[in-house]
C-alpha cells in the first residue's frame, strides 16, 4: 500500500508541477481542461491548503452576516473556494473561469448562484462596476495564469469598501512573479484605490512538487512550498476621516 501511496503522490506531483512550468495561456487553460476531473483528487493529494486559508481570512474580516454578502470567485476552477465559503454559511456566490472544464465541474458542485466563461486578463469581468461585497482569487496568481495587470479589474466590481482576497505561492519558481505582483499592489495602495489589511505568510502551501521547492528546513519527502495570503479593503468613495486600526494576521491561525 505505501508504494502504491508513493506512486500516486508522484503522480500527482509530476502533473501539478507540469501545470505550474506552462506558462503560455492557451496552453494552461487546455491542460486544465483535460486535469478538471482529477483536479480535486490531486490538489488533496498535496494537502492544498489555499481555498481554506483565503475564506478564513476573508470571513473574519467581513462585516455584516456571510448569507447577505454578495461573492465573486475568479478562477473558480472546480469550486473548492465555493465550498469553503458555503460551510461558513455563504450563499450568494458567483464564479468565471477561463476553462471549460473546470466550469463543467464547478457547475456540478451546485454552489454557485451564477458561472461564466472568461479569461481575465484578456476580457472584463462580466459583472457591472461596485457589484461585490468581496471578491476573491485563489490559486490562479502566476506565470501563465492572471497576469498582474488585471488586477484593477477585480477592484472594479467589488463594492467601495468592499474586500478583495488574493493569493499566491511563494516558492522559488514563482517569486519573480510575486515581485511583479505586490509591485502591482503597492502602486494601487500608493493611489489610494484600497488599503491592505493582511499580508499572512504560509510555510505550509502544499507539499512541494520538486526538492528545489521545498521549505528550507523541511524533508523532500515531505516538504511543503510556502504561500502568501492578501487581504484589501476598497476604498470609500469618500473615506471617513480617522485613524483605522492596524491590520493584524487573522486571529488563532
Amino acid at each position: 500500500m505505501a508504494q502504491e501511496e508513493d506512486g500516486s503522490l508522484s503522480e500527482v506531483r509530476a502533473r501539478v508541477g507540469a501545470s505550474h512550468g506552462i506558462t503560455d495561456l492557451a496552453h494552461k487553460l487546455h491542460f486544465y481542461d483535460r486535469w478538471a476531473r482529477d483536479y480535486d483528487q490531486d490538489v488533496a493529494t498535496l494537502q492544498y491548503r489555499a481555498p481554506r486559508l483565503a475564506v478564513d481570512c476573508l470571513t473574519q474580516a467581513l462585516p455584516g452576516p456571510p448569507h447577505a454578502a454578495l461573492i465573486l470567485d475568479v478562477a473558480c476552477g472546480t469550486g473548492l473556494v465555493a465550498a469553503e465559503l458555503q460551510a461558513r454559511g455563504f450563499l450568494q456566490l458567483h464564479g468565471v473561469d477561463g476553462s471549460p472544464g473546470m466550469l463543467e465541474q464547478a457547475r456540478a458542485r451546485g454552489l454557485y448562484q451564477q458561472l461564466s466563461l472568461c479569461t481575465l486578463g484578456q476580457e472584463p469581468l462580466p459583472s457591472p462596476e461596485g457589484t461585490f461585497d468581496a471578491v476573491l482569487m485563489v490559486g490562479a496568481l502566476s506565470d501563465g495564469q492572471v497576469p498582474c495587470s488585471a488586477i484593477p479589474e477585480l477592484l472594479r466590481v467589488t463594492k467601495p469598501g468592499g474586500l478583495v482576497c488574493l493569493t499566491t505561492r511563494t516558492n522559488p519558481s514563482n517569486l519573480r512573479y510575486k515581485e511583479e505582483l505586490e509591485a502591482t499592489l503597492d502602486r494601487l495602495e500608493q493611489a489610494r484605490e484600497w488599503e491592505r489589511l493582511v499580508a499572512w505568510p504560509v510555510d505550509r502551501w502544499e507539499l512541494a512538487t520538486s526538492k528545489l521547492e521545498v521549505v528550507p528546513g523541511t524533508s523532500d519527502s515531505d516538504g511543503f512550498i510556502s504561500g502568501i495570503v492578501y487581504l484589501y479593503r476598497k476604498q470609500e468613495v469618500a473615506e471617513v476621516e480617522g485613524v483605522r486600526p492596524s491590520a493584524q494576521p487573522p486571529a488563532g491561525l
